[in-house]
């Protein structure tokens, strides 16, 4: 079993983040905080799921639950390290690229 004590997001996943919250409040007024409170919600409960997603490119993959994004996150020393919150309808190439 894996115990993780804490949860770092990197300044990169923050952006992610930010990025996604101007895109939902583009389309419609609010959506955007619904979307980085859905995100951060999914974050959290790394405390109690971490490592049982897919490793994808060297890291563990999370799907978002209420929006089509993958939560990309690594394991050290009981945290789990969010390195990357990325739109899963982008080019899996480009995905790749941005997590190396």
């Amino acid at each position: 079993m894996i115990v993780v004590k804490n949860i770092r997001i990197l300044s990169q996943a923050r952006d992610d983040l930010r990025c996604g919250k101007i895109f939902y409040d583009n389309i419609e007024k609010g959506i955007g905080d619904y979307f980085y409170d859905s995100l951060i919600s999914d974050i959290e409960s790394l405390t109690i799921y971490a490592g049982v997603h897919v490793s994808q490119f060297d890291y563990f993959k999370m799907n978002a639950s209420r929006f089509p994004y993958f939560i990309y996150y690594k394991l050290e020393k009981g945290f789990a390290i969010v390195v990357a919150v990325l739109d899963s309808r982008q080019n899996p190439s480009k995905m790749k690229i941005r997590l190396f």
